[in-house]
């Protein structure tokens, strides 16, 4: 959980700040009682994909890439939480219950998110199977469906 919950604070990090290298990440990180060698961050930079940028003022700054910036502001996603009618777990895998129809473009924008912890999917009319990489939770993977799709918890609860 430590994982997660270290990149889940780098992708907001770099969201919402400029950050120049990765002993100022870490200083930040520190700040949120997140501890993390320099070694471990550079894999984690490379997991989420952040690449460096110009920052306009001749120096650079880490950038979410493309794939997890367009995912967080798509409006797709705003089609795809009311499809979704039920999230149910079974034996390390997660299955996905939507309206008939809407798996396929369901399952294609969990894709296209680029996550590390989700492996794949597979698309029926109304179920996804979601198979997460090894050694990724389902914990893990709920924390990673809320971040693609805010509010996705508490849509299914409701039905």
């Amino acid at each position: 959980m430590q994982k997660t919950k270290r990149l889940l604070a780098i992708e907001k990090i770099i969201s919402e700040e400029t950050i120049s290298t990765q002993e100022e990440l870490q200083r930040k990180l520190k700040g949120k009682g997140i501890s993390s060698t320099q070694a471990t961050l550079s894999r984690n930079l490379r997991q989420l994909g952040v690449g460096r940028l110009p920052d306009g003022s001749g120096g650079y700054k880490y950038s979410l890439s493309e794939n997890l910036r367009s995912t967080i502001n798509s409006p797709l996603k705003l089609n795809v939480v009311p499809v979704i009618q039920d999230i149910i777990e079974a034996k390390g895998l997660m299955i996905i219950k939507t309206i008939p129809g809407n798996a396929s473009n369901t399952a294609f924008f969990i894709d296209g998110a680029g996550r590390y912890e989700i492996g794949g999917t597979i698309a029926g009319d109304d179920t996804i199977l979601l198979i997460p990489r090894d050694g990724v939770t389902l914990q893990q993977v709920h924390t990673c469906l809320e971040l693609i799709l805010p509010g996705l918890h508490d849509q299914v609860r409701k039905k």
